[in-house]
């Protein structure tokens, strides 16, 4: 029985990032479908920017595929994310439960967090967990941090993969706090890893709040796989104003903008 477009579509995308190439006829046997509707999901699959068609099968597009290393990013608009950080703290709320998910920024946001009580902190990065339980230690503020177990990636320090999103799937939470590798208009909030990627889904679909964490690089750029469409995000702190062509879409979605002012 062959499978969805969708599901083949995944399934393509997720072979790539483990092999870095495809070939059509091997596709079309895993998949018992023919070789024109792997070629067809291909086209589809290029027209989102996501793969390159090569003879005979396909590679990763490198804007979907290349994301540095943790330690690199945290190095990059060290200042703004620091600031954007500090800001989406003040939207925490003594006795909140909140999740927060892999990334730079978010990272900010976890050392950031001071002088609230009873918090029940959730998340799947590491770095994070480390911050957030030093600062427990020293009685920054109060509660607990719940760390979503899964397979460990020492490059990005995150815990992922289905085990972990299962896990995810039995809390509800306040406020979902996402870092994301891109953000536009048509293709919504996106990030570089797949199973990083449908761990924060789990996030978003857990949560009451959604807010996006995003630096000013990240406007218009779409990475490899969608998270959430804009539609389905609530905040966004970042380090500027909104873009003028962005205004629009904030206000037919009801989207909160918030800028990060000053010095962090």
């Amino acid at each position: 029985m062959s499978i969805s477009s969708e599901q083949r579509k995944r399934m393509i995308l997720e072979q790539l990032r483990l092999e870095g190439q495809v070939k059509v006829p091997d596709l079309s046997r895993s998949c018992a479908v023919s070789d024109e509707t792997i070629r067809r999901d291909l086209v589809l699959l290029e027209g989102d920017g996501l793969v390159k068609r090569v003879y005979g099968g396909a590679v990763l597009a490198k804007s979907a595929n290349y994301e540095p290393p943790y330690l690199q990013r945290q190095k990059e608009k060290a200042e703004e994310k620091t600031r954007i950080g500090q800001r989406a703290a003040a939207l925490i709320a003594s006795g909140d439960t909140i999740v927060i998910d892999v990334g730079t920024t978010t990272l900010e946001l976890a050392k950031a967090i001071s002088g609230k009580e009873r918090l029940t902190i959730l998340t799947n990065s590491i770095a994070v967990a480390y911050h957030l339980m030093e600062s427990l230690n020293e009685g920054r503020f109060s509660g607990k941090i719940i760390v979503i177990g899964g397979e460990l990636n020492p490059v990005q320090q995150s815990m992922s993969g289905a085990t972990g999103e299962q896990v995810m799937t039995q809390f509800r939470v306040d406020k979902a706090f996402l870092s994301v590798g891109g953000m536009s208009i048509k293709r919504g909030i996106s990030d570089f890893d797949l199973n990083e990627t449908m761990m924060s889904r789990r996030m978003v679909e857990a949560a009451g709040q959604t807010i996006v964490l995003a630096d000013d690089s990240k406007f218009d750029k779409e990475a490899f796989v969608e998270i959430v469409p804009i539609r389905g995000v609530d905040t966004i702190v970042s380090n500027v104003a909104p873009p003028t062509d962005w205004l629009s879409a904030l206000k037919s979605h009801h989207i909160q903008w918030i800028e990060a002012k000053g010095k962090a």
